[in-house]
């Protein structure tokens, strides 16, 4: 089916629904309507606005629907309540996709500041604190000029709460099934015009094995014996600490910091056939940021920021391997031996980042945000890249303007300068535009996209035993990738009742993919020291376009909300075959045609001293596709959740949450080594008990006051 037509097919199957909402929902309080039209966010333009009023597409995950979920992490909660979001966990990271686009297309940010982690690979959303989040809101696409080579996919904005009592001491534990222990701790305090809080995590999971079968090729026999688990155990805690200093009632600045240790125990020994590990893995991150907030007069303000992070991996060796390695005076050596205990340095990122924007209120309803930035990027990785260390800058100025002279209409456009240290100078321009007819917005996006190669694509060289020899090799051919982003969708809103539909293309000329080449393009040394059974490089696609059509429906009703989402995509692809000389079309890794989600909560306060809740969800994909090792099966998920409010102190709640997850047991037992649909290992259960204790009245903070909406009650 062409997009044209299921574009026009999903609109003629939303209709019915759109006319059968309208004639059931004549009641609506006008204080619940007004709370679901009047959510502020700021991803899409870096300024605040009403969502309804928002010029460029928002999905938003608000702290209402936050507490009635009660996600177990970041990858737990986008993956059950956003729809064009897909996961591929891996002992390597999150393996996240949005819109066929993955890891490195997508800016994950905290709080608007880029998120540190790998800064080529994969992120690890265990850095985020989930008992931490108010809200996440995603824009997709290269939609705004605030945001840089990141976000040709879009981006995805982590809000955390803000605590500013004047006595917080807060204690969240969570057990589940497998071994699965939570536990977060926050202590906050405010001392006239100085405030403090301080953030702990830890989480832990025995990890499981859905099944003991591992990949052999037609000529081997089957191996049934695996040690080798789905997710292996994993413990990893982290201490963050934030202060902030309000001078005056117009100046602010803060400073913060965190630490972050992982460790992945994975089932060590030898065995003939298939790859057991004689090594753990092990993360060590850290970060350091400051900066401030000027008020220039009522509208205007300029904002500060600076940060240093740092994410290091290492091989922690369980039984004595014989690897390539450095001897301790640093000479290269042949099959090194290293011992239990020792460690091994994969890679060590550093990043420093500086930002500096304002914003201005202009005549004629104008708004001007405008900024500078500036991103230094050193990797050191011994044994992965060429040469041992690699390095890469980028600087960008940017101008953005909304134009608001017409109360029906809204139009914001931009343009974003880059230079970068070896592909030059970019300019790429973005407009987004919002028409309002009463209870119905339209809404349209063209935007560009600029990304570079990281020193990972271009200089990677790295020989991974999986199931037989691999080797990954980076090109320093590659060429930076540009994109065209073109979005139309409209909204209607009536009375609880919200549906929105999306249709995008995303155009990525000279797109960037690992694809299988011969293995006489592996360097010489490589082909005649190891028996190599798959080579890949990083390549530049010669074109690759995702193309789609999202739809939600949102209604609440009292105590009642219900939802549902779907999530079309197609993608095209194509690279030049040189075995063959012709053009090949290839998958986008990971892209599934159609994903939806569903969920219907329910919450009534009995008592003063009691409150239920209760929601069920469900998440289902059709077929994920890849252009190796297998497709993922299709799946689908269903998850109950209640939660139980105490109490009726002024300074302390409890909260009880328990609910099942994977209802009907759905389990994926593709042998180890080929992809999965869904890492689930079944039916799994969980308790969470919250104590929090508050004293002093919690202000509106006037620096960031449209974060901080939460209705305990809700």
């Amino acid at each position: 089916m062409k997009f044209k037509q299921l574009f026009a097919t999903a609109l003629l199957l939303i209709s019915p629904m759109l006319v059968m909402a309208q004639s059931i929902i004549q009641d609506k309080s006008e204080e619940e309507l007004t709370r679901i039209l009047e959510e502020v966010v700021v991803t899409g333009t870096g300024t605040e606005h009403l969502l309804k009023d928002t010029p460029v597409q928002t999905e938003v995950i608000n702290s209402k629907v936050l507490r009635n979920f009660s996600g177990q992490s970041l990858e737990d909660i986008l993956s059950m309540l956003a729809t064009s979001l897909d996961f591929n966990e891996s002992d390597m990271g999150s393996g996240i996709t949005m819109n066929g686009l993955g890891n490195s297309y997508i800016l994950i940010m905290v709080d608007g500041k880029r998120m540190h982690g790998d800064v080529g690979g994969e992120n690890d959303l265990s850095l985020i604190d989930p008992n931490n989040i108010e809200k996440i809101e995603i824009v997709k696409g290269a939609s705004s000029a605030l945001y840089g080579s990141d976000a040709i996919a879009g981006v995805i904005n982590i809000i955390t709460k803000k605590h500013d009592e004047g006595l917080l001491l807060e204690n969240t534990s969570r057990v589940g099934s497998y071994g699965d222990l939570r536990q977060h701790n926050g202590i906050g305090f405010k001392l006239g015009k100085f405030q403090s809080y301080t953030n702990f995590q830890l989480q832990h999971s025995d990890g499981w094995q859905n099944t003991a079968v591992e990949h052999t090729t037609g000529k081997e026999k089957p191996i049934t014996d695996s040690r080798n688990k789905t997710t292996n155990r994993n413990t990893n805690w982290q201490i963050a600490q934030k202060f902030t200093y309000d001078v005056n009632d117009n100046l602010q600045f803060y400073t913060e910091g965190s630490l972050y240790w992982k460790r992945i125990y994975r089932p060590s020994g030898h065995h003939p056939h298939y790859d057991v590990k004689t090594y753990d893995l092990e993360y060590h991150n850290s970060s350091v940021a400051g900066g401030g907030k000027l008020k220039l007069n009522k509208t205007d303000y300029l904002t500060l920021d600076v940060d240093w992070n740092r994410h290091a991996y290492f091989y922690n060796f369980t039984d004595t391997t014989l690897m390539d390695g450095y001897d301790p005076r640093g000479n290269f050596t042949h099959y090194y031996p290293y011992f239990p205990k020792d460690k091994m340095l994969q890679s060590d990122q550093q990043r420093t980042m500086g930002a500096l924007k304002g914003v201005f209120e202009l005549p004629l309803e104008n708004r001007l945000s405008a900024g500078l930035e500036y991103r230094y990027d050193w990797l050191r990785a011994p044994m992965r890249v060429v040469g041992g260390k690699a390095k890469d800058w980028t600087a960008a100025a940017y101008v953005q303007d909304e134009f608001n002279f017409l109360r029906w209409l809204n139009i914001t456009a931009g343009l974003r300068l880059t230079k970068n240290q070896k592909f030059g100078w970019k300019l790429t321009p973005k407009i987004s535009g919002m028409l309002s007819l009463g209870d119905f917005r339209l809404r349209a996006t063209w935007s560009q996209g600029f990304k570079t190669p990281t020193p990972k694509e271009l200089e990677y060289l790295y020989v991974r035993d999986m199931n037989g020899t691999y080797l990954y090799m980076g090109n320093e051919d590659l060429k930076p990738q540009t994109s065209n982003y073109y979005s139309v969708g409209g909204e209607y809103s009536w009375q609880g009742f919200t549906l929105n539909v999306t249709g995008y293309i995303n155009d990525v000329k000279d797109m960037i993919n690992l694809v299988n080449v011969p293995n006489y393009m592996a360097p010489i040394e490589y082909q005649t020291q190891y028996e190599l059974k798959r080579t890949r490089q990083y390549k530049n696609l010669e074109s690759a376009k995702t193309k789609g059509i999202d739809v939600s429906l949102r209604y609440a009703y009292k105590e009642w909300a219900a939802g549902l989402g779907y999530s079309y995509l197609d993608t095209d692809a194509n690279i030049y075959d040189s075995n063959h000389d012709k053009m090949k079309k290839v998958t986008i890794d990971g892209m599934a045609h159609h994903k939806g989600n569903v969920f219907l909560t329910w919450g009534h306060r009995f008592s003063e001293v009691y409150r239920l809740g209760a929601g069920i969800y469900g998440r289902t994909s059709s077929k994920r596709y890849y252009q190796s090792d297998g497709d993922g099966k299709g799946y689908q998920i269903w998850r109950l959740t209640t939660n139980h409010d105490f109490g009726k102190s002024s300074t302390t709640t409890y909260r009880l949450e328990a609910g099942i997850d994977n209802i009907f047991n759905y389990v994926d037992r593709t042998p180890h080594g080929l992809h999965l649909g869904t890492t689930t290992p079944g039916t799994t259960i969980y308790a969470q008990l919250t104590i929090r204790f508050a004293k002093g009245k919690k202000t509106n903070n006037k620096f960031n006051s449209n974060l901080s909406n939460t209705n305990e009650d809700d």
